[in-house]
């Protein structure tokens, strides 16, 4: 990281500023050619879960290249000045490169299922078999995680 001065070193303050996120941008490469999209998503034990529909671009991308970059960011203020130069943006973000893999057993579906909807919500929520076949769930095992703080 180029400002070492905003770097986050602490894991546990990176892991606050995913588990505060709302969305996050999910950057994939289609043959060399950029790929991103905002996603719902889950996070637990170093991995980022995902769900969507079986087909579309995105699974396109995922079956051909798993390895992926996940974008998290908080706290998006913007910061005023005197000058042009003084203008800028308070912000927390962290970044996570990793693998993306397909779930397939129903078991880990459900349990990833859980893990994407307690980033949302502290209730408890079960999920119909007729609904598990139709979605396709995505667990991405983080290979590399960073912070940055802007204040």
């Amino acid at each position: 990281m180029r400002r070492k001065d905003k770097e986050m070193t602490d894991p546990e303050a990176i892991a606050s500023v995913i588990r505060k996120s709302t969305v996050c941008r999910l950057a994939m490469s289609d043959d060399n050619q950029p790929y991103v999209i905002p996603m719902s998503f889950g996070y637990q034990d170093g991995a980022v879960y995902f769900h969507c529909a079986p087909e579309g671009r995105k699974i396109d991308i995922l079956r051909k290249n798993p390895r992926v970059c996940i974008e998290f960011d908080v706290d998006c203020r913007l910061k005023t000045g005197d000058s042009a130069c003084k203008w800028g943006f308070y912000f927390q973000s962290a970044i996570a490169f990793g693998v993306a893999a397909f779930i397939e057993d129903a078991v880990e579906k459900r349990a990833a299922l859980d893990i994407i909807m307690r980033q949302y919500s502290n209730e408890a929520f079960t999920y119909p078999e007729s609904a598990l076949e139709k979605i396709v769930v995505i667990r991405v095992t983080v290979t590399e995680l960073t912070g940055k703080a802007a204040a």
